[in-house]
Order: structure tokens, then sequence, then C-alpha cells
């Protein structure tokens, strides 16, 4: 497929965001100006003071001469960076790679974008017009590469929209301003007489290079499309993403969910063929108004499943609010792993981790109410209690180790031993009683000591006595003491809780 760029030049953006904020600015002579070596200088001008001779650099005390009554604001530091930025992200509704092209423009990648509105002169008239209706004066091109869009769109006069393979006719006519040259190469071509692209684009390369320098040559080849210039999108493209434009707003629940539908049958046709699964994914929906809804979910396992995965959507679709429509979706999946196919068993009970049904009932209990809620620990290898387990997100993560079931364990474990107060005889007797947060236990059945040493290539440390009591109410606990009773720095601890 040939490549298609998008330049796009915003010829007043700055004065344009001012003027949105304060209309009665249109019909005046408007400039911005910033101090610049003791003077105030003009940094940008609207089209009503730019027809009365004003323009950017001028020293504003000569253009106030010329026009008494020119309305005078102050520039903002990195206003023109931050609009650029914010038109890119507006803009990734019309192509999934969007870069900003400083000081005045952006860029798109339009490949294969265009039959989506019709043609390309359709796609360009499209985004002009939504642009101007957002209050900027813009010029919009599209060619085979960035230099010429990039040239057609501030120098063109006559075609904006340039036919496959049909650039370097375009360039012809336009001036070297066009090439994105330095000031100093471009005033050496017109003192040369050379006014158009036509008049040396045929010169040596060998006496170019001589004159204007390598940058002189790369901006030609750039141009000509013998040279590759790559993008920088304002955000990174996703691996894994399928975009759904609309004809017409989408303004209601059901038109959302039939988006969702046919976007998730798409991606998960895609993850088929490459034995894969998404683990994260989000469902993004571009307002009419600029605004972006979004909604994600989680899985714990890989799955292309559309009828789970829009299960899990569908639990969060009312948290989408399309106000005056949606104009794009779009589905990513940044996160995917393998899914390899299983055949599957005869004769044969289902359960335990590997069956899917577990899975899905995890993910939408955690899409639900929350992914924090759902806990799932394997063993770890360790012998400090404490550390001999581990949290993990993955129904397919396998324990380190065996889980201990040679001792029991209690079903609450501290994440931290809490201090308790213990009566207990010597030596290595049970503890009698103990008080836990104020409250005193007495102590009728008893069972220990069972000894824990601290792991050396760790940390050095005492040792652990641990006892598994049970008071007078039935409720069991796990108890340890720290160190030897005869030591004087030995300590008692409550570390879990028994069903």
């Amino acid at each position: 497929m040939e490549k298609q760029f998008v330049s796009i030049w915003f010829r007043h953006l700055a004065t344009d965001w001012f003027t949105l904020r304060q209309p009665n600015l249109k019909t005046l002579p408007f400039v911005l100006r910033a101090p610049s070596h003791g003077r105030m200088i003009i940094t940008a001008a609207n089209v009503v003071a730019e027809m009365k001779g004003i323009t950017t650099g001028m020293v504003l005390a000569d253009a106030r001469a010329l026009i008494p009554e020119l309305e005078v604001q102050d520039d903002q530091p990195d206003l023109v960076d931050k609009l650029l930025k914010r038109l890119a992200e507006w803009s990734i509704r019309f192509t999934p790679v969007v870069a900003v092209d400083p000081p005045d423009g952006l860029v798109f990648d339009a490949t294969g974008c265009s039959h989506l509105w019709g043609g390309d002169t359709s796609y360009v008239n499209e985004v002009g017009k939504r642009l101007k209706a957002r209050g900027y004066d813009v010029r919009i091109a599209m060619a085979d590469t960035i230099g010429v869009a990039w040239g057609v769109a501030r120098f063109g006069k006559e075609r904006l929209v340039i036919e496959a393979n049909k650039h370097r006719e375009a360039l012809m006519c336009l001036p070297p301003e066009a090439l994105r040259l330095e000031p100093d190469a471009i005033e050496r071509l017109h003192k040369l007489g050379l006014h158009r692209i036509q008049q040396f684009i045929e010169m040596p390369r060998q006496s170019l290079r001589r004159r204007f320098g390598p940058l002189f040559l790369e901006r030609l080849d750039k141009a000509l499309g013998q040279e590759i210039e790559v993008l920088e999108p304002i955000q990174p493209i996703e691996p894994y993403q399928e975009r759904l434009p609309c004809m017409e707003p989408i303004i209601t629940a059901t038109g959302i969910e039939v988006a969702l539908q046919q976007l998730l049958e798409a991606l998960c046709i895609r993850l088929q063929q490459e034995q894969k699964g998404l683990r994260t994914a989000a469902f993004k929906s571009y307002r009419v108004d600029g605004k972006i809804e979004q909604i994600e979910i989680g899985t714990s396992r890989p799955s292309r499943s559309v009828k789970h995965l829009f299960k899990l959507f569908e639990l969060k679709i009312q948290k989408i609010e399309p106000a005056l429509g949606i104009e794009l979706f779009v589905l990513e999946a940044p996160k995917v792993e393998d899914l390899y196919a299983e055949q599957e068993k005869m004769w044969e009970g289902s359960g335990g981790l590997e069956d899917v049904r577990l899975a899905e009932l995890l993910d939408r209990l955690a899409n639900k109410v929350g992914a924090q809620a759902v806990h799932r620990y394997v063993a770890d290898e360790h012998y400090w209690p404490e550390r001999s387990i581990k949290l993990t997100s993955s129904l397919s993560e396998k324990s380190l180790a065996p889980w201990r079931e040679d001792k029991p364990r209690p079903l609450q474990l501290l994440k931290t031993p809490e201090p308790i107060e213990v009566a207990a005889p010597i030596p290595d007797y049970p503890p009698m009683l103990f008080r836990y947060n104020g409250k005193l236990h007495n102590i009728v059945n008893a069972d220990g000591p069972e000894r824990i040493e601290q792991e050396w290539w760790l940390q050095q440390g005492q040792h652990r006595d641990y006892y598994r009591v049970e008071d007078e109410e039935g409720h069991r606990y796990w108890l340890f003491r720290l160190g030897h009773y005869h030591d004087e720095s030995y300590q008692w601890f409550i570390h879990g809780f028994f069903a």
C-alpha cells in the first residue's frame, strides 16, 4: 500500500486560541508580545493585523505607529507546544499516527485511512472542517511524502491533495522554502536566482552539497521519497489495536455495545491467528466535543473469548457518557500473552486452576468489585512463614515449592507478627495465657513447640518456637517465642488464626 501523509498548518495558532476565549478580538487587529533584548517584539499576529502590514518579529512600537488601535496581549510561554500536543491527541480520531510538527503544524500518517471518509479529498476536507469548527485557521495538504505535503500546505496554490506518485511534479513549482531548508540556504538560492525547485533539482548533487551542505540534499531526498522520514507519534501505537470510525455520532448504549462487539470480534480473530490471548484491554470512545471516555478490564489468564470479554466490559459500559455523540471507537490490548489451543480430554472431570470457567468467574469478580479484592497465593521457597507465600495475579503461575502439609498452618496469617503478653512456665512449656488487643485469653489446649530457624542467607537473627493454642472460647491461635526462654531479649508474638 502506498504511503499517504497529511500536513496541517495552523496559520494563526496562538492568536486563534486567544480569540476563542475573547470573541471580540476576531474583528480587531490583534498581536501577542514578548520581551527580547530589552524590546517588546511581536510573536504572533492575527489575520486582521497581517492585512494591515503587521508581521511576526516586528518591534511593537513600530506596529503601534502603523496601527494606533492595535490590541496587544502578553504571549504565554509554551502555549504553542501545549496547543499542538492537545490538538495532536484530539486528531487521533482520524489516524492512529499523529505527530507534532513544530512550530505550527501536525503530520498524519494517513495510510489506509482516507477510504473510511469516502476518499482522499473527503478525508482532507473533513479534517479541515472539524478544525475550523473548533476555531482554528488551517491549510491541509496530502501527498506521498511528508516533505511534499508540508510544502504544498504552506506554499501550494492549486491542488492540496496530490495524487499517488505525483509528488515530484507537485514539488517542481514550489519555492525553496517548501523544502524546510535553513534560512541561509534559502537566501543563497534566491540570490542565485533560483526561485523554484524545478530550477535546481536536476543540478549535480556534488555541486548542491558543496554550495548548500548535506542538510540540503537530505531535505530534498525526503521530499522526493528517496529517504525515509520517521514520525514520532504523540501516543505510541499498541501492537494490538482495532479502530471503528462512525459515519454518524453514536449516542445510545446499544450503539456502543454493537461497536464493542465488532471490535472484540476483530481483535480476537487476530489474537487467535497469532496464538495470543489478552490480559488487559482498554475500550476508548472519542466524543465529538474532543473528550475521551475510557473503560478497562483485566483477566487472570490469557483470553480471546469474545463472549467472556464482552461480559467484562458490559459491567462498565454504563460509565461511558456519550454526550453529543461518539465518532470513533478504539479497542487496545496493551498486555497479551501466549495462548495455545489445548486438546480437550474425554472421560475426565473438570475443575481446578486449569478450568477456563474458574478464570472467567474470577475475571467477572475482579472487574466488578476490583482486582484488589481477589488474591491468589503460591508457595515460595522460604522457611520464614510470612515469606513462604507469594501473591500472584495469574492462574497459570506455578509454585516454586510444594505447600507445607506435614504441619498444620493457620487459615489467616498476619503480614507482620504482632507482640503479645504471655505467661508461660519454663523451660519450653506452652503458654498458659496471653493478652492480645487488651483481651486476656486463658489457654486450655496447646501443642508445640515447632522450631523454625532464621534464614541466615537473608538476615541474621533468633529462631522462633511456634505453638498452636486454644482458649476457653474455642478459638485457636498460632503463637511463637522469638529466641531462647533463658535469653533476656526473648519476646512472644501472635502470627495467625486457625479456623
